[in-house]
Formats: C-alpha cells, sequence, structure tokens
C-alpha cells in the first residue's frame, strides 16, 4: 500500500490477487482503510457506466477475470451500481467464450484447444459466485465439468499430481502425442489449481453433487503434494518431483499457495487428520527461508519465480530446463497475495485452536 499509487495497478490477474488479499485483511480485521484503499485502486478502472479500463472480451483471456473477485465484495459493501455492471460484464465474456470439443475454455484466444491450471484459478471462484447470487444451477453443471475434465485429461496416475496444460489438438511442442499433457508438474500451475478448489467451493451448496466431486478431488490432491513436500525446509520446488535437479530451487508462491489450500481444508473440514503439521511446517519454513526485513521495518518476500507458461513468441517449450530457468524476482503479487491469504488462513487455524 505504501509502494504504489492507484495509477499503478492495472486490470491484471496478478493485480487482482494482491487486492483481493488486502480486501480480505480489510475484511478480517475491521479495518476500513484497507478496503477503501482496494476501492480506491479499482476505481481507477471502473468506470462509471461498469465498462473496464484494459479489458476486452474479444481477447477471450480467463486470466482476465480473475481481477472481478473483488468486484462482488464491492458491491455488496459499498452498492455502487458500476461493480454489479462490471461483473455482468466478464461473465458475458465466459459465456462467448470458446470451448475444447469436450467443453473445457480455453485458457486465450491465443492458446487455442489448451487447457491450462491457471484458468481454473483465473475463472473459477468467480464464475461460481456468480452463479451462487444471479446465476441458474446449469452454471455449476458447467463449472464442476471443467474441474472434472481438467483433472481427467491432465493428473499422473502415479503421483496424483497435474501436469501444467493439455492440449486437446495435441499439435504444440510440449505436448505428449499420445496425451496432449505439457511435460511437467511446476509449481505454481498446481498452486493455482489448489486455491481454485478451495475457492470455488466456497460458493457450491455441500449436500450437491458438485461439492463431493471437488471435495474428492481435494482428498485426492492433498495426498499427492504431501508426497513431494521438502521434509528439511517444508516448502515445495519450482518443479515439484525434481526436487534433487540441478537449478531447481524451493519455490516462494507455489509454497505460499499450498499453505492457504492446507490451512482452509483445515478450516472447512475437506480433510480431518494429518494436515496441520505439514501446513505449519511449510508457514514457518516461508518466514525462516524466505521473508526479509529491510532497515525501514518493511517486509520482503524473495524466491518467487517471475512467470512461466507454455508456448507464445520466444517458444516456452515446457522443459525443465525451461522452468528452473525462468527469473526469480522478490515481492511478485504471484507471491505476496498468496502469502497474505495463507497468513490470514493460519491465523484462523490457531485461533481456533
Amino acid at each position: 500500500m505504501n509502494r504504489y499509487e492507484p495509477g499503478q495497478v492495472i486490470w491484471h490477474y496478478e493485480h487482482g490477487l494482491v487486492l483481493q488479499s488486502i480486501y480480505a485483511v480489510g475484511k478480517k480485521t475491521g479495518n476500513p482503510d484497507y478496503c477503501r484503499w482496494v476501492k480506491m485502486m479499482y476505481d481507477t478502472k471502473i468506470r462509471a457506466d461498469g465498462t473496464i479500463a484494459g479489458f476486452r472480451e474479444d481477447e477471450y483471456n480467463l486470466d482476465q477475470i480473475n481481477a472481478g473477485k473483488t468486484l462482488f465484495s464491492l458491491y455488496h459493501d459499498f452498492g455502487e451500481e458500476q461493480y454489479r455492471t462490471a461483473i455482468e460484464c466478464l461473465r458475458l465474456q465466459l459465456l462467448h467464450h470458446p470451448r475444447t470439443q469436450s467443453g473445457g475454455f480455453w485458457h486465450k484466444r491465443i492458446y487455442p484447444y489448451q487447457m491450462w491450471l491457471d484458468g481454473l484459478y483465473m475463472q473459477g471462484p468467480f464464475y461460481a459466485q456468480y452463479a451462487a447470487e444471479y446465476g441458474t444451477p446449469a452454471d455449476f453443471e458447467d463449472l464442476t465439468a471443467q474441474f472434472i475434465l481438467m483433472e481427467a485429461k491432465a493428473r499422473d496416475g502415479k503421483t496424483g499430481l497435474l501436469y501444467h496444460a493439455w492440449d486437446e489438438s495435441k499439435t504444440q511442442r510440449w505436448a505428449d502425442p499420445q496425451t496432449g499433457c505439457s511435460p511437467h508438474f511446476w509449481g505454481r500451475a498446481l498452486g493455482w489449481y489448489a486455491m481454485a478448489l478451495v475457492d470455488t467451493l466456497d460458493f457450491i451448496c455441500a449436500a450437491s453433487d458438485a461439492h463431493e466431486a471437488l471435495s474428492a478431488m481435494v482428498r485426492r490432491f492433498t495426498e499427492a503434494i504431501l508426497g513431494v513436500q521438502d521434509t528439511a525446509s517444508g516448502l515445495w520446488y519450482q518443479v515439484l518431483d525434481k526436487g534433487g535437479t540441478e537449478k531447481n530451487y524451493l519455490e516462494s508462491s507455489v509454497s505460499a499457495m499450498f499453505v492457504y489450500f492446507l490451512f482452509k481444508v483445515l478450516r472447512t473440514g475437506l480433510v480431518q487428520e494429518g494436515l496441520r503439521d505439514a501446513a505449519c511446517a511449510a508457514y514457518q519454513g516461508i518466514m525462516e527461508h524466505r521473508i526479509t526485513e529491510d532497515p525501514s521495518g518493511e517486509l520482503h518476500l524473495a524466491g518467487i519465480c517471475a512467470v512461466a507458461g507454455l508456448g507464445g513468441t520466444p517458444y516456452r517449450d515446457g522443459s525443465l530446463g525451461y522452468y528452473v530457468g525462468e527469473p526469480v524476482v522478490r515481492d511478485d503479487f504471484k507471491g505476496v497475495g498468496p502469502f497474505i491469504l495463507a497468513s490470514l488462513e493460519r491465523e484462523a487455524a490457531m485461533l481456533r485452536d
């Protein structure tokens, strides 16, 4: 909040993520200053007529949906109609969004016939909240089908982990010619998937088939990530199952995302046993190995992969060398946002004890 002025925030998934986390701090602490600051940031992007500066529906980019999650809270708390109109603008994209032949949303228009784990987080919780507040039962069926399809296509039967992406057309150079999957388990992609599961479940009726389907995914996924947690540090690697490989490293954003996931799973009772020690060890590992304090007293989070993807120009081939070779930075929103959310979930868990 001290480092960023309103004009520096853009309509972007990672800006939306950190603003969502700050708003959550405001709600949790009862301090309205946090929520007002987030509102100020959003009001530079949401015009009076509800159109969104920097958003284009015809990009058909699921990343563009993520910043819309906080619009629900802004509309509930401040009652200004431009937020409600903006929510409808984003829902309209999902109505028109291109799909694979099997019904899954393309990750972006520029990545045809591809589903990425990232996309489930970018659209899933938004779609679920829209369905709960303004939608129809068919929305929940469609949303659940997205998760079921991605798990069916991308989950590895041996490890229980999911590959970063699946190409239905099997034409990408990164795609396995038999399965269409990318070749590795990239940490943050699975972090997005983890958060997508628990955040989407917030809006699904506990007695429904959809809730049971996603809850079963949570249980399977929990077992898988505990199997690749580094026992010495409590953290997780950039490429999850290649801990002993040269240049692979313990990465902060996936570790924060999994901490958030594990503590939320505990709080909501989706899994009852065997998680607390792992979650606490991971949080402590971040505090000991990745958090630093500068002379002014400000905290910083190091060890964050700056960005990773597949395809594009220059071409990203999804190889191990590619993932471990991307720049590593500090204070990137893709790490800071999940760390704030993880801290809130940890505090909630500690207060219950």
